[in-house]
């Protein structure tokens, strides 16, 4: 087997494996009734590593989609009375979204799931497995970032 081909299957092998993450991920959600789609999870989630509420064009260059996909993740999402739309108190016709309690609760949730799912990926391997993963993973990520 050429570089090459072994090159290809590892892409192959690391494909697949995100599919079962996220078809793992969906059933964890699923089981919990949260009523959220993946990418209003991730929407969720970003929401909470900022300080104080973003506005939705910065969601859309955190999440790397169109201003227009977030508009409908929000939508739903305040529907739902898990996000509202604020007024700036610098700028009134700026628009922030932030988190309401049913929300952080919904995250909450978000987070158990996801771990257990993680649980549920990782149970084959040893500790030392995991941590050499975790290393490997690091350097893929860090080296893509370094990259892009």
């Amino acid at each position: 087997m050429t570089a090459s081909d072994h090159d290809g299957l590892l892409a192959e092998q690391l494909l697949r494996l995100t599919r079962r993450v996220h078809r793992i991920q969906k059933r964890h959600l699923e089981r919990r009734g949260l009523g959220v789609t993946p990418a209003q999870s991730r929407l969720l989630r970003t929401l909470a590593h900022y300080g104080s509420p973003p506005r939705m064009a910065d969601l859309a260059a955190r999440l790397e989609v169109v201003p227009r996909a977030v508009t409908t993740l929000v939508d739903g999402l305040e529907t739902a009375g898990k996000v509202r739309r604020v007024p700036d108190p610098a700028n009134r016709r700026v628009i922030r979204i932030e988190l309401t309690d049913d929300g952080r609760a919904t995250l909450r949730e978000l987070h158990a799931a996801r771990r257990c799912a993680a649980e549920e990926i990782l149970a084959p391997l040893t500790d030392e497995q995991r941590e050499a993963l975790g290393g490997l993973l690091d350097t893929l990520v860090d080296g893509g970032a370094a990259g892009a």
